[in-house]
C-alpha cells in the first residue's frame, strides 16, 4: 500500500545514510519517478529540514552540512525503562561495558527535562536487582560476534577452553545466546561433538566467522535448552520424584537446577541428576505439597535423616511460658 509520509521519511533516512544522492538514485531506491522525488524534497523543506540541491547532469540532493536531527524524545515510562535496562546491564558480566553504560546514561540525562532526570536518578540510586554478585566476565566482542552470526545463519570457528583448561577448536552453528546463573552461553550445533552443545562465553578464546551457512531451527529456545541441558547432565544419582501438585505450582516451587518437570497421572514427575542426595532431600523437604520418591532408594533414606534432624531440633526448642497475671 502506498504511504506518502513513509516515503518522505525514507527519503530523509537515505540522505542521512548516504550523504549525497542523485534524483535518479533516490527515485530508484524509493520506487517512484523524478517528479515525486522533488515533491518529497519540498515536503522535507516545509518541515524545516534544510536540503542542499546541486543542479545539472551530475547534481543531487544532500542535507545541509552540520544539520542534525533533534534528539529522540522519550515518555516518562520509556526513559524509566531505559534506565532500568542500563542498571541491569551493569550486572550482566560483560567485560568493558561500564564506560558504555555510563555514557548512555549521561546522554539520556542530557536530553531529559529536569523533573524526569530527577526521577531517573532516583531510580538509579534506590533500585536494586537480584543479579549475581560476581558474574563471570564475558568478552563483549565474542558475544557480539556470536549474536551477529546467529542472526545471519553463519557458522563460526571457536577456540574454547574447558573447565579443565583443555583448549579445543571446533566449527559451531550458533542458534542463540542465553544468560543464566551469572554466565553468558552460546547454544547451537557443535560439529566436533556432532550435536547440540552450550559454551560459556567467558571460556571462548576466539571467534572467527566462516563462509559456511546454516539454518537455525524454527522457534529455537536457547534458554530453555540451556536449562534442560544443565538439569540433565549425567551425575552420580538419577532422581525421579512424583510431585502431587499441578504443573504451574510445581514450576513455581522447583528450581530449574533440580531437573525437568513432566505432567503425569497423579501430578508432575520431576526427573533430575545430582551428586548430593542430602541437598536434594533438603530441597524436597521445603516443598508445600506431598511427593513420592520413586528412585533412588538412597534419597528416601537421606530424607528420613533430614526429617529426624528437624524433629530433634524442634524438640530442643523451648517455647516461652506465659506468666499468669
Amino acid at each position: 500500500m502506498y504511504h506518502p509520509t513513509t516515503r518522505v521519511l525514507a527519503t530523509l533516512e537515505l540522505l542521512q545514510t548516504h550523504g549525497r544522492l542523485s534524483g535518479s538514485d533516490l527515485a530508484a531506491r524509493l520506487g517512484v519517478n523524478g517528479r515525486t522525488v522533488r515533491r518529497y524534497i519540498s515536503r522535507l523543506e516545509d518541515l524545516g529540514i534544510p536540503i542542499a540541491v546541486e543542479h545539472g547532469r551530475h547534481g543531487g540532493y544532500m542535507l545541509v552540512a552540520g544539520y542534525k536531527l533533534p534528539p529522540m524524545m522519550f515518555t516518562d515510562e520509556e526513559a524509566l525503562a531505559l534506565s532500568v535496562g542500563l542498571l541491569a546491564a551493569r550486572g550482566l558480566g560483560l567485560a568493558g561495558t561500564a564506560p558504555g553504560v555510563a555514557g548512555a546514561q549521561a546522554k539520556l540525562e542530557r536530553v531529559m527535562p529536569a523533573d524526569l532526570r530527577r526521577r531517573v536518578r532516583a531510580a538509579d540510586d534506590t533500585m536494586a536487582l537480584d543479579l549475581p554478585r560476581q558474574p563471570a566476565s564475558a568478552d563483549g566482542a565474542a558475544l557480539a560476534a556470536l549474536s551477529a552470526a546467529a542472526q545471519a545463519g553463519r557458522r563460526v570457528h571457536l577456540a574454547y577452553r574447558s573447565a579443565e583448561s583443555v583448549l579445543t577448536e571446533r566449527e559451531f552453528d550458533p542458534y542463540g545466546l542465553a544468560y543464566r546463573g551469572g554466565c553468558w552461553y552460546a547454544v547451537g550445533h557443535c560439529h566436533l561433538r556432532k550435536g547440540l552443545r552450550s559454551f560459556r562465553i567467558d571460556r571462548i578464546h576466539g571467534v572467527r566467522a566462516t563462509d559456511a551457512r546454516f539454518e537455525r531451527p524454527a522457534d529455537f529456545d536457547a534458554l530453555g535448552h540451556l536449562v534442560f541441558s544443565v538439569a540433565t547432565i549425567p551425575r552420580a544419582f538419577t532422581v525421579e520424584v512424583l510431585l502431587k501438585t499441578d504443573p504451574t505450582r510445581a514450576r513455581r516451587e522447583i528450581f530449574a537446577t533440580m531437573g525437568v518437570l513432566e505432567p503425569a497421572e497423579g501430578g508432575v514427575v520431576l526427573r533430575g541428576q545430582t551428586d548430593d542426595l542430602d541437598w536434594f532431600a533438603r530441597e524436597l523437604a521445603r516443598l508445600p505439597f506431598d511427593f513420592e520418591i520413586r528412585h533412588p532408594a538412597a534419597l528416601r533414606e537421606a530424607l528420613r535423616v533430614r526429617a529426624r534432624a528437624l524433629l530433634a531440633r524442634a524438640a530442643r526448642t523451648t517455647l516461652p511460658v506465659s506468666r499468669r497475671r
